[in-house]
């Protein structure tokens, strides 16, 4: 594996734009969202490709879950997709397949 691979580390000034107010954005290349723009909008929703599983997670892990309000599923869903993407990236860093 080459060393650029390894090093992966962001230049961004992450500690700079987390202090960024809404103000300090710069936005004036971003033309105005106007009911021009609205008129002619059409919603698009991703095809749903979940699959029904069942699954035990323990009472305490489900209470967190619950317990952030609506959607506890669907942010069950997300966290476990978040995992298995961060598994497979690894995986393709250290060569595995």
């Amino acid at each position: 594996m080459n060393e650029s691979a390894m090093n992966n580390t962001s230049k961004t000034d992450w500690a700079r734009i987390d202090a960024m107010t809404d103000d300090d954005i710069d936005t004036s290349d971003i033309p105005p969202l106007d009911e021009a723009f609205f008129a002619k909008a059409k919603l698009r929703m991703p095809q749903s490709t979940a699959s029904k599983v069942t699954v035990s997670v323990d009472a305490e892990t489900l209470s967190w879950f619950q317990s952030q309000g609506e959607g506890a599923e669907q942010h069950m869903a997300a966290a476990l997709r978040i995992y298995a993407e961060s598994q497979k990236q690894a995986a393709l860093l250290h060569g595995q397949t």
